[in-house]
């Protein structure tokens, strides 16, 4: 395995006996996984997917990514959640934070439908003015409001452009397999579908093609993107022995000592989205019944200019997980200056990867000092068999870590809140009773 776990810097937080305390909670997760019999069983599909996927399906994947590529200077994604975040932390941690900006044989990547910000919408339509445009709806009902708003437009857009037989062949819907508007919509108009599995929940889809087709699109090797999250699936499957595991035992063992923020960390500007898609991971699978870990995140040495003060000296209610990048995917050989007007001779005739080394090192100890303790989780390379590995090792520990809680990490009920009353105060049909009361709520002095 290329993903290993570091529990060297826990050493003054956990005791081996607290490791053995766990462990029958941790034996029990690893039995409900692999037999299918636990909360949320409906929605394990994910467990298998490495090596049950659709085969057909992901040939046409491959196949409609390459269309893209040939046809489009654009690719327009439509989605909320679950439904763009994976592809677009893969994105650019396997190509970078700035991929549209660099030269390459691939479209620009845009994502929308993830807000209902008029600015945003209006600036990327902006950007496809004289360009030719595909885009990717990625929604399993096709009503939530987000994207169904934003693929209007587009879809508006694309038909004002081409007309619909033209728009109809650069229109591609991810969506259920057999019911929903978007289904409906699609079989209509003909446009190409791919499938969001029943038995694989939002935040845990970025390796079907919810996240498969715009990272093909982009140009990464999506065969081995499976083949890396293959491994981790037959390596956690075998026993409840294993770094996975070990991390989410870890995670429980210190939130039970009222270390209840967990901050993902990189020193990896590229990694950056990888932990907003961590924190939909884990806040919507262990958020619930009065229980779980906040999951927030960080880029180091970044961060460390605006947080750093209250990681170090403030409450301590916080862990750090630090995802260790080994190598970049580009150093940078420092040279002398012969001036040295700024000091910083002293840094260089080494490669740069050195000195982000470095202050990793100081960070780590200056924390754990001061009272953080830090997991650390070590990547090789950020290439596509390490990330697959990484997706995995993500999906199967906040699996265990939530059933070791208590809860379903498999629902989120506290979701469905705010969308009943943005419904009843926009005048949604049958919303008419809850309107009334709302408006009066906000109006009340």
């Amino acid at each position: 395995m290329s993903i290993k776990l570091q529990t060297k810097y826990l050493k003054k937080f956990i005791g081996e006996d607290e490791y053995k305390g766990v462990a029958p909670l941790v034996t029990a997760a690893h039995a409900s996984l692999e037999a299918k019999n636990g909360l949320g069983s409906d929605f394990l599909g994910w467990v298998d997917l490495p090596t049950n996927y659709d085969k057909e399906e992901f040939a046409r994947i491959k196949a409609a990514a390459e269309k893209i590529k040939k046809t489009c200077d654009v690719l327009v994604v439509i989605g909320i959640g679950g439904s763009y975040l994976g592809a677009r932390a893969a994105i650019e941690f396997l190509k970078s934070p700035l991929y549209n900006n660099l030269s390459k044989d691939t479209p620009d990547i845009y994502f929308v439908g993830n807000s209902i910000n008029p600015t945003y919408l209006n600036e990327v339509l902006a950007i496809c003015d004289g360009k030719d445009v595909c885009v990717n709806i990625i929604s399993k009902s096709g009503t939530t409001t987000e994207p169904a708003l934003a693929f209007r437009i587009f879809k508006q857009m694309l038909e004002k452009k081409y007309g619909k037989d033209g728009a109809k062949e650069r229109i591609f819907a991810t969506t259920d397999k057999a019911k929903g508007t978007l289904k409906e919509l699609s079989d209509t108009q003909g446009y190409e579908t791919f499938v969001v599995p029943d038995d694989v929940g939002g935040r845990f889809s970025v390796l079907t093609a919810v996240g498969l087709l715009p990272i093909a699109a982009a140009g990464c090797d999506i065969d081995k993107l499976m083949e890396g999250a293959r491994k981790a699936q037959n390596a956690y499957a075998k026993d409840d022995n294993n770094d996975c595991y070990k991390y989410a035992a870890i995670r429980n063992i210190l939130a039970r000592k009222g270390k209840s923020v967990e901050m993902l960390v990189s020193y990896d500007p590229a990694f950056t989205m990888m932990g907003e898609w961590f924190k939909q991971l884990f806040g919507e699978s262990e958020g619930k019944d009065d229980k779980g870990i906040f999951p927030s995140s960080a880029t180091f040495s970044t961060d460390l200019h605006s947080l750093g003060q209250f990681i170090q000296d403030g409450s301590k209610i916080m862990f750090e997980t630090v995802v260790d990048i080994l190598k970049p995917k580009k150093d940078l050989w420092l040279e002398n200056d012969a001036e040295n007007l700024d000091g910083l001779n002293f840094l260089t005739n080494q490669n740069m990867s050195v000195v982000n080394k470095k202050a990793f090192q100081g960070t780590i100890l200056a924390h754990t000092e001061g009272g953080v303790p830090n997991i650390v989780i070590e990547v090789d390379t950020p290439d596509e068999e390490n990330l697959g590995e990484l997706i995995y090792f993500f999906e199967k520990a906040v699996a265990v870590s939530g059933y070791m809680m208590g809860v379903n990490p498999f629902n989120q009920p506290g979701v469905e809140s705010y969308k009943k009353n943005m419904f009843a105060l926009l005048g949604k049909p049958g919303y008419e009773g809850a309107k009334a009361e709302l408006e009066a709520k906000l109006n009340a002095e």
